[in-house]
């Protein structure tokens, strides 16, 4: 049974952020710190002071985490940015609510005393002798202390009070990671037990100096269990200041979950009444399993549920049958067919979900290039007479000629060609699409087609795949490039109208040309030739993209979600391998260009060079973050890799960045490295690691028990709803009349459909009721476990 701790964080937008810019704006971007240690970062919003972010992370922790925070700055090209505001939430706070946080939060100043961060080694001894008590405090060193010097790193000694006592150790020049090793002893004196507190600061030999952190222990603690080893640094014990608004404000989801996940035996059960869903051909079914868990759910935790079933069956090689499955009753349910999959329902979220986890790769290959090309061109583009900026095309005008219609004419030209390149890329991918995502498009056109057979209705089958493709799949990743990893940061306001008109271009194809000439955006119309043009197109690309062969699963249960041999992620890293006794310098480093595959990890001098050193994925045993200080560098982690004699092998990499991003934005070289479970110590030479922190994405490996029991909690939610619109009323009065008074209130469903469901109802009770059991008696186990200690060898 293994124990999991995430944070699901979601930076939605911000809202009236001062100006920190001599233009009267600022360029805001925002850092996610679990714990002091920096998870993530926003892209940054340009000339913005209610930027829109919506940028979400998935975030593995450890079980032991204390608070999360936000921090918003201004970036500046010259100089340091400017620290805006920021937000703390304690793990506490986060925990109160199941649904979490979802709600406008005021930033507060920045208190640099309270911006403390590492750690302290500390071994305490209370001694008695004819004198009378004596507290000897070990002060050995100190790890990842926060950086407070211009130099990025500090001048650390620590200070010791016990009672009216006071004593210093020496000063430890530029470091961050200082070795005192120095013993404080103090007297006690007269009066009431003393706590023990100890400071580090930061030394200056100009102005004051500058507080690193405390510790500090009750008298209690230091008599009955004296402190021996590594203690977090907090600051000063104050109240947050509240600035009432003045700087601005953040919108944040953000969700806590810890779970014990149960070994896979238990969710046996569970797992075998889904598969069961939608392994029996029920044409309209209402009454399985899966149908009465669509019932319990809707809003986010919808989007939730099917981000993890779309996993689930793609991990069990079902996701077909069960994305037909949905499909099949989104259609019983719909009589007309201009709402098809317009609304969030399960099927629309699980498609979405399933593109993104099986079709990123595809999509960076079709839109990457003409992405690009957008932001490093920076053109100037607009079609609409009310948004022209007519200033900045004076130059434009001559005689007998307007300034409009040049602007209107340039713009045309530059956005066809864009657009041209990426209807050329989408028309002409058939045979990159992968097979997964074009056996799901052929069974949900035939399923259209069957349900919408009429001639009117010729043109459902190509809306509902090209609404998915181009609606939910391709608009989306033009509009905000950043969410789908295609940039690293956010367009900036003039890009940004460039992608939108793109965007609405391709949505006016993929809508196969229905509503052009309609609504307010009349200004479109010189487009409308092309569109129509491309409409053809489109509709010659989604019958050749329909026509494969095979009904099965294509890639089957696979862990990865690309084939083995390709490649994931490749450019230049840092390296430098294990150099057991040697100084541990920056210097030591290579340049390699590195390719990573779902087989190996492979690195030389250059792209071109003929020869190549590889690394097994199947060696690697654990990859973690390195702190700065092992090397005096960011961003270094180290892959541990075990060869055919067992023995471990260490090699340092320094990457670009070494965070995550989730829900399909990217991932970082670690990411998408899946080593086995971590050794159980660290090897020879290495310095304190962060590991236990981690984002995850769209491309993190499968874990069906996990998944599983996410399951399991969702339906827990809704367990009295289950009982409640189910059971209940059936036990209170199981009389024909009854049922079909019930009936009214089930969209007149039959009564066999209501027992249908009444039964699927009580075997999903039946399952939660074991699964409830077996969490109780492993939590018993546990709690015998921590009573009787562990055993000696």
């Amino acid at each position: 049974m293994a124990k999991i701790s995430s944070l699901n964080v979601r930076v939605v937008e911000g809202r009236a952020l001062p100006a920190k810019d001599v233009s009267g704006s600022s360029d805001p971007y925002c850092i996610v710190k679990v714990d002091d240690e920096v998870v993530a970062r926003t892209a940054t919003v340009w000339r913005s002071l209610s930027p829109f972010w919506g940028e979400e992370y998935t975030v593995h922790l450890p079980l032991d985490f204390h608070h999360l925070a936000f921090y918003v700055l201004d970036e500046d090209t010259v100089g340091h940015d400017d620290i805006i505001g920021k937000i703390s939430l304690s793990r506490e706070a986060i925990a109160a609510d199941p649904r979490g946080i979802d709600s406008w939060i005021n930033l507060s100043p920045v208190d640099p005393d309270a911006e403390v961060q590492g750690e302290i080694y500390l071994a305490v001894q209370m001694l008695e002798d004819v004198r009378g008590r004596c507290l000897r405090c070990h002060v050995l060193k100190a790890r990842d202390l926060a950086p407070r010097d211009i130099s990025g790193t500090s001048d650390p000694f620590a200070r010791v009070f016990w009672g009216s006592q006071s004593l210093e150790t020496s000063t430890i020049k530029k470091t961050r990671f200082p070795h005192w090793d120095e013993v404080l002893e103090l007297r006690e004196m007269p009066g009431a037990p003393s706590p023990l507190r100890v400071e580090l600061w930061d030394w200056d030999m100009v102005g004051k100096n500058d507080f690193l952190g405390m510790v500090e222990f009750p008298p209690k603690v230091l008599q009955q269990n004296p402190p021996n080893g590594w203690f977090r640094l907090l600051p000063f014990p104050r109240a947050e200041e509240d600035s009432g608004g003045n700087l601005g404000a953040l919108r944040l989801k953000v969700r806590l979950l810890e779970d014990r996940v149960l070994p896979s035996r238990c969710y046996r059960p569970l797992l075998e009444l889904l598969m069961e869903s939608v392994l029996q051909p029920a044409e309209e079914d209402v009454s399985s399993p899966l149908a009465v868990l669509e019932e319990l759910t809707s809003g986010d935790c919808r989007q939730d549920l099917a981000t993890k079933l779309a996993k689930l069956f793609l991990g069990q090689g079902l996701a077909g049958p069960f994305l037909d499955y949905l499909t099949r009753r989104e259609l019983a349910r719909t009589t007309d067919p201009n709402t098809l999959f317009r609304s969030n329902s399960l099927a629309s979220k699980s498609m979405e979900q399933f593109m993104k986890l099986v079709g990123m790769p595809y999509l960076h290959e079709v839109l990457k290039p003409v992405i690009s090309r957008v932001f490093e061109e920076k053109k100037y583009i607009e079609l609409d007479p009310c948004k022209m900026d007519l200033g900045r095309t004076k130059r434009l005008s001559f005689k007998g000629t307007s300034s409009e219609e040049h602007v209107r004419e340039a713009s045309l030209g530059l956005l066809m060609g864009y657009l041209g390149p990426i209807v050329d890329a989408i028309v002409g991918s058939v045979g990159h699409c992968p097979p997964a995502m074009r056996l799901a498009f052929k069974r949900l056109h035939r399923r259209v087609e069957e349900r919408f057979p009429q001639d009117e209705h010729k043109d459902v089958k190509y809306l509902a795949i090209s609404g998915f493709l181009f609606l939910r799949f391709f608009a989306p990743a033009i509009l905000t490039p950043k969410l789908f990893d295609l940039r690293d940061h956010h367009a900036d306001p003039q890009t940004g109208r460039s992608l939108l008109l793109l965007a609405k271009a391709v949505q006016s194809i993929g809508n196969l040309g229905q509503q052009l000439g309609q609504g307010k955006e009349l200004w479109m119309a010189p487009l409308h030739p092309f569109l129509l043009q491309s409409i053809l197109r489109v509709r010659d690309f989604l019958d050749q993209l329909v026509d494969v062969d095979g009904e099965e699963e294509a890639g089957g249960p696979a862990r990865a979600l690309v084939p083995p041999s390709v490649t994931v992620r490749e450019g230049y890293l840092q390296k430098r391998k294990e150099e057991p006794g040697s100084l541990a310098t920056r210097f030591a480093f290579k340049k390699r260009y590195f390719w990573l595959s779902g087989e190996t990890l492979s690195y030389s001098k250059s792209p071109d060079w003929q020869m190549r050193s590889s690394i097994p994925v199947s060696h690697i045993r654990a990859v973690e973050r390195v702190d700065e200080g092992a090397f005096q560098l960011p961003h270094v982690m180290q892959v541990v890799t075990q060869d055919g004699s067992g023995t471990l092998h260490t090699t340092y990499l320094q990457c670009k960045v070494s965070r995550r991003q989730a829900g399909g934005r990217g991932a970082s070289l670690e990411s998408h490295l899946t080593p086995d479970p971590p050794l159980p110590a660290e090897p020879a030479g290495c310095s304190h690691t962060h590991s236990a922190v981690t984002l995850g994405d769209w491309s993190d490996p499968l874990d069906p028990d996990a998944e599983t029991q996410m399951v399991y909690r969702q339906l827990l939610l809704g367990r009295d709803q289950l009982r409640m619109k189910f059971l209940e009323d059936f036990n209170m009065d199981s009389s024909p009349e009854a049922d079909m008074e019930d009936s009214g209130a089930m969209e007149g469903a039959c009564p066999d459909a209501l027992a249908g469901q009444r039964e699927a109802a009580a075997r999903l009770l039946e399952v939660l009721e074991d699964l409830d059991r077996a969490h109780e008696e492993f939590q018993r186990q546990e709690q015998r476990k921590a009573v009787s200690g562990p055993r000696g060898p």
